[in-house]
């Protein structure tokens, strides 16, 4: 008999749980959790760029974890290279960065980041399909591809990537920002 009450307890107790959690409004929030929102925040007004699309970034480069580096020497939050991160800081006029901090610093690295989203904006007409692309290969492959009739530049056809790495990456930061869109009303 008291076996059966513990279990009873403890399957109300569950059911409890799942109820406030599924109450929750916004439970998947949990699931999907946007760190360093400030930092994020700031860096998508200051640079016109999506905040969504910044996080979603980040959550597929890194999953917000800082001081990490590729197997190819990309750093930080955002994976930048260290050639692109230079270039960025010369072209944006950021003075005072060393690499070391966009290694171990979120806000620089978001800052950097997000300018070069900015900037790739520009190029691509601010096709956002495209910018996420290029984040990944490289503006100039992108633009090869688009000019020769590889890939037309739409969601519906990142099939036609031809890098698969490219191609998966394109999918998942999709996927990051949608989830992330439906979870949060704004960032």
């Amino acid at each position: 008999m008291k076996i059966l009450r513990k279990k009873r307890v403890l399957l109300i107790m569950f059911i409890s749980f799942v109820l406030v959690l599924f109450l929750n409004t916004n439970w998947m929030a949990w699931f999907y959790p946007i760190q360093y929102k400030e930092e994020i925040r700031a860096q998508s007004q200051s640079y016109e760029v999506d905040p969504f699309l910044i996080a979603s970034i980040i959550k597929v480069e890194t999953n917000f974890k800082t001081s990490k580096e590729s197997k190819r020497g990309a750093i930080g939050l955002m994976q930048l290279m260290p050639d692109t991160a230079n270039w960025i800081l010369e072209q944006a006029n950021i003075p005072n960065t060393s690499l070391e901090e966009l290694k171990h610093e979120p806000e620089r690295n978001i800052q950097l980041g997000t300018w070069y989203l900015r900037n790739l904006s520009d190029q691509f007409h601010g096709n956002e399909i495209v910018m996420i692309a290029a984040y990944n290969a490289g503006p100039g492959k992108v633009s090869s591809w688009l000019k020769n009739g590889v890939w037309d530049g739409k969601l519906e056809t990142v099939k036609d990537i031809p890098f698969g790495e490219t191609r998966h990456y394109v999918q998942r930061v999709i996927y990051y920002y949608n989830q992330y869109v439906k979870i949060y009303d704004t960032f």
